[in-house]
């Protein structure tokens, strides 16, 4: 029975059309329900995040008054959601002189159509054509539709909400300890945080991370203004040259075509923004009023001008990776991590410019080592872009342009040579130093060594990196070869069809008096061959065999990592959460040198992880980075990172990206029937799957012991919520999803 053979669960649009009394004019909206529904959940997941963090904290130091930071917290989460929602409807309103419905235009977008975005091989061999994109999509200042990824909406919700969302959770998990209670979860094996001890009176370590996460708050808040500012300048800038209108190369009036124009610009306006910015945080100040009071003012300008830098080099150099929504949460996150670089190395030159070290996450070794390889790996990249660039600039210039082509390679090997030499200066000297630094003068590889013994068992650790290693090894080198052979198979296939047959009804042989002697020479020929091909019989078939994993479609051989993931992390979490900690961020890190060896084409491994690289590529992944692999780690690790109180919410990303969305997918695609909305492939059936695989592989994992006790209704209620959202949302899943689920575990109190 084929996909949507019943109704979709909900219609199309909202469509109202009022007239304004006593004048001509007429008020029309017109809303996707698919996205009417995703800002709902959001706003809603919002606005209990606002009344969990002003009405239920426990914190008990008398140091921090909490009723007074609640209320300008609270204050300027209000405003930011007032702000979104009236944007939200103000993109998709149209105030007009009264006209018959049927002529009001459709400012919704479908998804673009299957002829352009069906791809051959590799999602990088489709034409870049843009689909018209609808009124309501929004954009950075000076960026064009065609920087972005092809989608259904651009996501500016989960842009401007989320990551509000994410620090609300933070912040109540923080208030709802005691002020000298230990705040390392329980079953972490890590040394306590580091405390300032500069002041007479300092603050406790629980004190301090309460302080530093109202500061995230200000700064999700921060972030969230700017992205929204950037998005009403492009409109009005828009307006004044022409109405929104999308030319068919995916290009807007109000931009010039010269890169360098559109540098300059935006980088006037990033000036602009953050003067702004300023004078608002000096005003604030001087009238008493205690808007973004948690963030300095040095910290309210490096985090303006840390999040535009962002956002311009994520549309550069991810080109068409991203949404608007994706894209404001990425910079989110990039500039959050920045600011917590920025914030412990101040607090370690200058201890007495500030009562306690400013990080929104606790202060220990695993936060000083993830900055170090995580931040450390964009700045090697950043100091190391002229190899970079030069390396994708030989790589893709032809050879007919090269006066000598025979220098092409030794170039390219002179390029990857000083690459490599230079990370592993910049490694084991500067970021090495200043992890040696924040560690207290001890050497971090020693660090590391000692701390892989140093777990509940001395052999626990390393049994577990060996577990990984295994898991790794075999199936990148099974799919290597799969992929191999698959492709072998494709090239053989498209060979014969391509070569005619001798015995075709379209070739006629010719009647002469040679033509029997020519027949027989022709069907001895063919014998021979079938008797020579016949000892490659049994090869042929055990290839053909070895080959049904990869023909699998695009969609299985994703979920297949999806499950690998909770085979490879779900021990390590629920065992050991410290030190998976620290390999989720060796992870991260070497997933970005392999992404810098692809993008750039550093010899000689820059070709083998491109290839391999691009037969998991979906429509998603259309874009110049590939960060689906970023995204699929970020999801899992994100309980772990974030610091979740138990074991259940830190293997929350783990279900809901290798059990419920995998499970969801396959279900869905095979078995479901009925779907969401008209503008969505995602069925009722895919998000029932979703929801019960989740509940009940948590309720296994509290059977044998792994996770502890906790309510079914409060953790089916999160799961449900995640799953319409889910199913609603066009954004990366893989990222904002686990994020979400976490965020609404820990305010649902699961």
């Amino acid at each position: 029975m084929p996909l949507g053979a019943s109704s979709p669960f909900l219609p199309k649009a909202l469509r109202i059309s009022l007239p304004i009394p006593l004048t001509l004019w007429r008020y029309s909206l017109y809303v996707d329900f698919r996205q009417l529904g995703e800002g709902v959940i959001l706003l809603v997941s919002l606005y209990y995040g606002i009344l969990q963090v002003s009405h239920t904290p426990t914190f008990d130091s008398p140091r921090i008054h909490l009723p007074h930071y609640n209320v300008w917290t609270s204050l300027e989460l209000h405003i930011l959601a007032s702000a979104s929602l009236f944007y939200f409807f103000w993109t998709r309103s149209k105030l007009s002189k009264s006209i018959p419905f049927h002529d009001i235009p459709n400012f919704a977008t479908s998804p673009p159509s299957s002829s352009g975005t069906v791809r051959g091989s590799s999602p990088r061999d489709s034409p870049r054509t843009m689909p018209r994109l609808g009124s309501d999509f929004g954009f950075i200042f000076m960026s064009v539709p065609k920087n972005y990824r092809l989608s259904a909406d651009d996501g500016v919700l989960t842009g401007l909400l989320l990551p509000s969302i994410i620090s609300c959770a933070l912040l109540f998990l923080a208030t709802t300890k005691s002020a000298f209670e230990n705040p390392v979860p329980k079953n972490w094996l890590i040394e306590l945080p580091a405390t300032l001890t500069a002041s007479s009176r300092p603050y406790t370590a629980a004190e301090a991370l309460v302080l530093s996460r109202y500061s995230l708050c200000d700064l999700a808040t921060l972030c969230s203004s700017i992205l929204l500012l950037h998005v009403c300048a492009s409109w009005w800038l828009e307006g004044k040259y022409s109405p929104m209108w999308i030319s068919p190369d995916g290009e807007r009036r109000s931009v010039p075509r010269s890169e360098g124009r559109r540098g300059l610009y935006y980088i006037f306006f990033t000036c602009v923004v953050t003067i702004t910015i300023l004078a608002v945080k000096v005003v604030c100040l001087s009238s008493g009023y205690g808007i973004w009071q948690n963030l300095k003012i040095l910290e309210a300008v490096m985090a303006s001008l840390i999040f535009q830098f962002a956002m311009y080099v994520g549309l550069r150099l991810a080109h068409r990776a991203f949404t608007l929504g994706e894209l404001g949460l990425v910079c989110f996150g990039g500039t959050a991590h920045v600011m917590e670089f920025l914030n412990f190395t101040i607090a370690k030159l200058w201890p007495v410019t500030t009562p306690f070290i400013n990080t929104y996450r606790l202060p220990i070794p695993l936060l000083v080592f993830q900055i170090a390889l995580i931040a450390g790996s964009f700045l090697v990249g950043f100091l190391l872009a002229p190899f970079l660039v030069l390396s994708r600039h030989v790589a893709q210039r032809p050879m007919r342009r090269l006066r000598r082509p025979e220098d092409k390679p030794r170039h390219r090997r002179f390029l990857a040579l000083g690459f490599y030499i230079g990370s592993v200066l910049i490694i084991g000297g500067l970021i090495g130093m200043w992890a040696r630094w924040c560690l207290g003068n001890r050497d971090p590889w020693l660090w590391v060594i000692f701390y892989i013994i140093e777990g509940a068992r001395q052999w626990s650790r390393p049994a577990l990196l060996i577990y990984w290693a295994l898991l790794a090894s075999i199936s990148v080198a099974a799919w290597n070869r799969q992929l191999a052979r698959s492709r072998r198979y494709r090239a053989k296939a498209v060979a014969s069809e391509s070569v005619p047959s001798p015995w075709s009804a379209d070739v006629v042989p010719p009647v002469s008096a040679n033509g029997i002697a020519s027949s027989f020479t022709a069907v001895n020929a063919a014998a021979l061959n079938l008797n020579a091909n016949m000892t490659h019989v049994a090869t042929d078939l055990l290839d053909a065999a070895d080959k049904r994993v990869p023909i699998l479609r695009l969609n299985a051989r994703r979920k297949f990592f999806h499950a690998l993931a909770v085979v490879m992390f779900l021990p390590g979490v629920t065992f050991d959460p410290a030190f998976t900690h620290l390999a989720f961020s060796v992870a991260f890190a070497l997933f970005t040198f392999a992404e810098y060896i692809r993008y750039f084409a550093i010899s000689p491994f820059g070709a083998s992880v491109h290839v391999f690289m691009s037969e998991f590529l979906d429509h998603k992944d259309g874009g110049t980075a590939i960060l689906s692999h970023f995204y699929l780690l970020t999801g899992c690790a994100g309980g772990v990172w974030l610091e979740a109180p138990s074991r259940l919410i830190s293997c929350t990303g783990i279900l809901a990206l290798g059990i419920g969305d995998a499970l969801a997918s396959i279900v869905g695609k095979r078995f479901g029937r009925r779907r969401w909305s008209p503008l969505t492939s995602k069925t009722l059936e895919g998000s029932a799957t979703f929801v019960v695989s989740i509940i009940v592989t948590a309720w296994l994992l509290r059977l044998i012991g792994l996770v502890e006790p906790f309510s079914t209704f409060r953790y089916g209620s999160v799961v449900a919520l995640s799953a319409v959202l889910e199913a609603l949302s066009d954004q990366n899943d893989n990222l904002t999803l686990p994020l979400y689920m976490w965020s609404a575990s820990v305010l649902f109190r699961v």
